[in-house]
């Protein structure tokens, strides 16, 4: 990779990866993010798998393949600024479907591990009705979490009835279960429409369960 965890922004100058139908003629956009040590582009893969005709992928790329240095469950400051770049890298690739005219109602969010952390996170402290959220092996980041702290930031705004889905193992060796409910007790609280799923013994990674509900996600908002 051509960045590195350097100065304020790490993973400004990286690169938004891109796949699917063009933007300009999309009737919907999935952004995806990758998790620690993958790239966007191997995550354009799974895109391919929840996403049909019409539909733009849009994968940002983390510096050095790794979003933050930490376990997401370390105190906030202990991941920054790697967080808050990919916070915002996220919100560019959004931005960027907006501003090629497809409506953030349309826009969804999907991430694995490290990005499903991400995209959990950047919902939770930007919400709006979007397309839907899938949030696969991850949760909101930080050493606890306290719904009154989201609601408080969300001053008013709300998730007005987005699709959200959560899946996780009950065994995964980085995602606490616990986290996951937490996950949906605060996407619940800001009016998101929460669909959670715990698998037996499945580990860390995506099953084909997981794949059939977010591609039907994707295919309600087309």
């Amino acid at each position: 990779m051509t960045g590195s965890h350097a100065g304020e922004d790490p993973h400004g100058e990286e690169p938004l990866v891109t796949g699917g139908a063009d933007l300009a003629d999309a009737d919907a956009a999935v952004v995806l993010v990758h998790g620690r040590g993958a790239t966007a582009r191997s995550i354009l893969g799974f895109g391919g798998q929840i996403a049909g005709e019409g539909v733009a992928l849009l994968a940002p790329q983390a510096a050095a393949n790794t979003w933050y240095p930490n376990s997401f469950l370390q105190p906030v400051e202990t991941n920054e600024p790697g967080r808050s770049s990919g916070l915002r890298a996220v919100g560019n690739a959004v931005e960027t479907a907006v501003d090629a005219g497809i409506p953030t109602d349309r826009v969804l969010l999907a991430g694995f591990s490290q990005g499903a952390c991400l995209a959990s996170e950047f919902v939770a402290r930007n919400p709006t009705r979007y397309g839907g959220l899938a949030v696969l092996s991850g949760g909101l980041i930080g050493e606890s979490i306290d719904v009154d702290d989201y609601l408080d930031a969300a001053d008013g705004a709300s998730l007005d009835g987005t699709p959200a889905f959560l899946g996780c193992s009950d065994v995964d060796p980085h995602i606490p279960e616990e986290r996951v409910h937490e996950t949906d007790e605060v996407l619940t609280a800001l009016d998101g429409d929460v669909t959670t799923r715990i698998y037996e013994g499945m580990g860390h990674g995506i099953n084909d369960d997981e794949i059939e509900f977010v591609s039907g996600m994707v295919a309600d908002r087309r």
